[in-house]
């Protein structure tokens, strides 16, 4: 069986500062460099989809051919020009050669300049280019705003069911099994789908802590007992497109497959009100933590979720870091920091040296932290994930620099990455066990690998892009109906 293989994956907050081009699918940032044919295959031991794919698929019975795989960190608008020439490689190989399937590591996010629902056409592209009997299966984030394009032209969908995404790997193997059940079927199977009527925020959607929890519990149940292929993404609530929102969709061998999706989406409906979540202030957040920090042996973690770079922010804000120092916090670190010149700034003048500068702020919300800060430590910004996300991927935020203010350690970087992995912070020399408050500029993502560490984890609401809360969003194209938040107010046309 040969059967081409593929990623393309962006999750696109259209209220954020910067849209996306291609030489951010080149860098990867948050995702693996862009890697083509050959190189793929070396991705099938770093926990993402493809490799999960890979590792299940390969065999004497199997010919994969790779033909790219790119990512790019979350931000606004995919540029139509990177969509056109990373979706056209895609679609160009699948007409090239016969296949006797497709898979495709997606997102199900992806908005573009000229195209709200950038995975449902190269979908329907490659659905053109290979007519009907060929399956075309894809992996979908948990964060998927599947629209009914996307539904409607692949055989089968397959959604990660943990955040943090620590089965991303998982994830492709589940869709290497679904490609086998369509390949051996030699038909498509039943699907049925149904779409939330209220916005989740990302908080919310947490794994670790209930409802999320056990709604995945239950999706495995029912799926077991059912025979069946379920999925639920909540959604990216940060995209203003009308099919912005959580999806329940399955696949089976006839129509009670209606029932089981009809059932689950009753389960998550009913449980309305647990899927919101609190928020801090920042000073009150780094009072909290200073309150319990006095007494523990572990650091306190705080989610500077608003300027999350995993959900469109700059990673530049400043509200969290004016917070601890005025709050005069003691062994406290906070980033990354994303500040090219402030980076330089520091490898100019080495360390141990002093460099008044302007720190932060350039993607507005909030302004630049003017003052002296002393350079602790300088870093070329290279690391390898030795966390549960991403496990085994290198990364490379570009120069770095360990910066103090008081007792405040910041680890500033060129390039935007999540703070997910503690390494990131290792990389400039800081040793996270070893801080009393960490404030990790991401929203969930981090837990993976710092809730292990952590004493407790708050949840500060400082300014940035990416809206805790999704009723603060200044929506202008929303389904009509849909609530900004669970038992929120409905949207309503402008």
């Amino acid at each position: 069986m040969r059967i081409l293989i593929a990623g393309f994956q962006h999750e696109t907050n259209t209220f954020a500062p910067s849209k996306t081009a291609y030489d951010d699918f080149v860098r990867g940032g948050a995702f693996p460099a862009m890697a083509w044919g050959a190189d793929i295959l070396g991705l099938r031991d770093v926990n993402i989809p493809i490799g999960g794919f890979i590792r299940a698929m390969e065999g004497p019975r199997t010919e994969l051919v790779p033909v790219i795989w790119a990512g790019a960190t979350p931000a606004a608008h995919v540029e139509k020009a990177a969509f056109e020439r990373i979706a056209g490689e895609i679609v160009a190989a699948a007409g090239a050669q016969d296949f006797d399937g497709i898979y495709l590591d997606l997102h199900g996010a992806m908005v573009c300049e000229h195209d709200d629902d950038g995975e449902g056409e190269l979908l329907a592209r490659l659905r053109a280019v290979v007519g009907p009997r060929v399956p075309i299966v894809a992996s979908l984030d948990l964060h998927a705003n599947v629209t009914r394009r996307m539904l409607e032209v692949a055989d089968a969908l397959v959604a990660y069911r943990t955040y943090p995404h620590e089965d991303m790997a998982e994830a492709g193997e589940r869709a290497s099994g679904l490609m086998m059940r369509l390949l051996t079927r030699g038909a498509r199977l039943h699907r049925a789908a149904s779409r939330l009527p209220f916005l989740i925020p990302i908080n919310g959607m947490c794994t670790m802590v209930e409802p999320a929890q056990g709604t995945y519990r239950a999706l495995a149940g029912a799926e077991a007992m059912h025979n069946a292929a379920l999925s639920f993404a909540p959604g990216f609530p940060a995209a203003d497109f009308p099919e912005c929102g959580g999806v329940v969709w399955g696949y089976g061998e006839d129509a009670r497959i209606d029932g089981v999706v009809a059932g689950l989406t009753d389960h998550i409906v009913s449980r309305e009100s647990e899927w919101m979540v609190p928020f801090l202030a920042p000073e009150e957040a780094v009072r909290e933590a200073q309150r319990i920090a006095a007494h523990a042996t572990r650091p306190v973690v705080i989610a500077d979720t608003q300027d999350n770079p995993g959900g469109g922010g700059d990673s530049n804000t400043t509200g969290m870091l004016r917070a601890l120092v005025h709050c005069d916090a003691q062994g406290a670190a906070i980033g990354l920091m994303v500040d090219g010149a402030a980076a330089k700034a520091a490898h100019d003048a080495g360390a141990g040296h002093d460099i008044t500068i302007a720190l932060g702020g350039q993607s507005g919300g909030d302004p630049p932290l003017h003052a002296t800060f002393r350079v602790e430590q300088l870093s070329d910004g290279r690391c390898r994930y030795d966390g549960p996300m991403m496990n085994g991927k290198l990364t490379d935020a570009g120069p770095s620099a360990r910066l103090s203010l008081g007792g405040v350690q910041i680890v500033v970087s060129t390039w935007k990455d999540q703070m997910l992995d503690r390494n990131l912070y290792r990389m400039a020399g800081v040793q996270p066990e070893q801080m009393k408050i960490l404030v990790n500029k991401s929203s969930v993502h981090f837990r993976a690998d710092f809730q292990p560490i952590a004493e407790a984890i708050l949840v500060a609401k400082a300014p940035g892009p990416l809206r805790a809360d999704p009723a603060d969003f200044l929506w202008t194209r929303l389904a009509p109906g849909m609530r900004l938040r669970p038992l929120g107010p409905a949207f309503q046309t402008p």
